[in-house]
């Protein structure tokens, strides 16, 4: 077990590794918002259905519930 001492350099982190950190954030970033606007036109084009879709879901698992499916 190493002991770390308060004079020792801490910036053992290269900058490639730093870049390759912040490149893979800003792709998960990026990532994240197409997928956030596929599921917006997705709930854009079954808006008036949504809540039939709910009542059914939760049919469903009402009927898994209780053994009826």
């Amino acid at each position: 077990m190493r002991i770390p001492l308060p004079d020792a350099d801490r910036a053992e982190l290269e900058v490639e590794s730093l870049l390759r950190i912040v490149l893979v954030l800003v792709l998960i970033w990026l990532v994240l918002e197409v997928i956030s606007e596929v599921l917006g036109i997705v709930g854009w084009l079954l808006g008036p259905l949504q809540p039939i879709l709910g009542l059914a879901l939760v049919v469903l698992i009402v009927l898994w519930l209780l053994d009826r499916i």
